[in-house]
């Protein structure tokens, strides 16, 4: 059998890939675009399926980011092309609503329609647009190339209309971006995302509290430590449209209702046991347990990061993947199996990453085991026929921002 390739995907150059957008936006559309902005997609280092019931999260920004070259229009359209996607659609302000329009398109023009219901004013949201979108951000690998498509967007009509892009204000894009994805674009996800996308800032990660949306930023200096955080996009299909995702969150609320809380924020890590005893059913008791577990876990890596001891979260990744796999029941053989390579090969800790059935998973490892535990991955992959795995390194960037 020939050695499986080991396929590293690179995020390109910032400066040239915002010049080479707006030269393909002048070709595109015959005039200048008024600017070039992106956004980050991001990995949640830990804290999964919990941003839809109060807890907390520690996302950080990949150096990968989606590119969007926009200019306002006046008539009352969005119009979009990708570089990837190169037909063009074109939507009606005032034809963008629930389920309107599908596809990918749905990620932008769902943007002005979510910005205007929070309460921003301009015409650039009501006039309309051009839009040349570039993604570098890999599609369906649960890094989330959806937030960053619209906080790309959401950061150029955000300027544009001379709101403030300071915390408080990427705060208000990042809800108008999450307000779009629920509404038109059908996902009913959480605002870890768009938080991360929009609010993250170079050389940490965001400890970001679901129940009022605060962040506050927590250092992630992995390479001082001489650690690395692989990421894993595994090629299996995934999408958080699907009925497993809601589901989930259906049994959360489901059972916060059961419990007289308000969400599961609100069941103490103490009183956990309790809690389970007044729950009907082991499914419930389980994604219940799940929640409140992964909240403590998500307590305690903050705390170890805070102290400078990065190499000993590894523990804390290991019990989330468990519990996502057992308790959750989010995983599939793809994520599994790349988390039980990776532990074998010498990961201090590795887990799945994002909406779960497919997509990411990310293991933290020694800088000079990234190679061999990324061969090793690979290798498993392609003695069980799966499609070959693709590696990225999650080094913690910045957020949304112009970039031209």
């Amino acid at each position: 059998m020939s050695t499986p390739t080991t396929e590293f995907f690179d995020s390109p150059d910032r400066t040239a890939t915002a010049q080479a957008l707006a030269e393909a936006f002048r070709a595109a559309y015959g005039t200048d675009p008024e600017g070039v902005w992106s956004a980050p997609g991001r990995v949640n280092l830990i804290g999964e399926h919990v941003d839809y019931t109060g807890g907390l999260c520690l996302p950080l920004a990949l150096p990968h980011r989606t590119f969007v070259a926009l200019r306002p229009r006046t008539d009352g359209v969005v119009r979009v092309r990708s570089v990837q996607e190169p037909d063009e659609v074109a939507v009606p302000l005032d034809e963008v609503g629930e389920g309107s329009p599908e596809g990918w398109a749905a990620y932008v023009a769902g943007v002005p329609w979510a910005l205007l219901r929070k309460g921003f004013e301009g015409l650039a949201l009501t006039g309309g647009f051009d839009a040349l979108v570039d993604g570098h951000v890999p599609y369906g690998s649960g890094l989330s190339s959806s937030a960053a498509l619209e906080c790309a967007v959401a950061v150029a009509l955000g300027e544009l209309v001379e709101a403030p892009l300071d915390d408080t204000g990427r705060a208000g894009l990042a809800g108008a971006c999450q307000l779009a994805e629920n509404v038109v674009a059908g996902a009913n996800t959480g605002g870890m995302d768009q938080a991360a996308s929009l609010r993250c800032h170079e050389g940490g990660a965001i400890l970001l509290d679901t129940d009022d949306d605060s962040v506050a930023q927590v250092p992630l200096d992995l390479a001082g430590a001489g650690l690395a955080l692989l990421v894993v996009d595994t090629r299996a299909e995934h999408s958080h449209a699907g009925g497993e995702y809601g589901a989930r969150r259906a049994d959360v609320e489901h059972a916060a209702d059961v419990l007289g809380v308000p969400n599961l924020r609100a069941v103490p890590f103490a009183d956990l046991d309790a809690a389970l005893d007044r729950l009907d059913g082991d499914v419930l008791r389980r994604r219940v347990k799940h929640a409140v577990t992964e909240i403590e876990r998500v307590r305690r890596t903050a705390e170890l990061l805070r102290a400078g001891r990065p190499a000993e979260i590894g523990d804390l990744l290991n019990a989330s993947h468990d519990s996502l796999r057992d308790d959750y029941e989010v995983s599939c053989r793809e994520l599994d199996l790349t988390v039980d390579v990776a532990r074998a090969h010498g990961a201090l800790g590795a887990r799945m990453t994002g909406g779960g059935f497919g997509g990411s998973a990310i293991a933290l490892v020694r800088s000079q085991d990234v190679a061999a535990v990324a061969d090793a991955v690979a290798a498993a992959f392609a003695e069980q026929g799966l499609t070959a795995p693709r590696f990225l390194s999650a080094l913690p960037s910045a957020g949304a921002d112009r970039d031209l």
